[in-house]
């Protein structure tokens, strides 16, 4: 990594990253599942869709 700062936010990074963070995220719930964890599982798909969700609506202009 450069040792210059860079001017990046949490969102420019999160909407960068956005797909390999959904698929954490449900192999997180995944194994929660498996674990017998279902409502677990179930608050880490949530934050899943409100992601997807919040990306679609910024990607529509909303």
């Amino acid at each position: 990594m450069p040792d210059t700062p860079t001017h990046e936010t949490v969102g420019d990074i999160a909407s960068l990253y956005l797909g390999n963070i959904l698929y954490a995220i449900e192999r997180c719930a995944l194994s929660l599942e498996e674990e017998g964890k279902r409502e677990d599982a179930a608050f880490y798909r949530g934050i899943g869709r409100k992601l997807a969700d919040a990306h679609g609506r910024e990607k529509l202009g909303r």
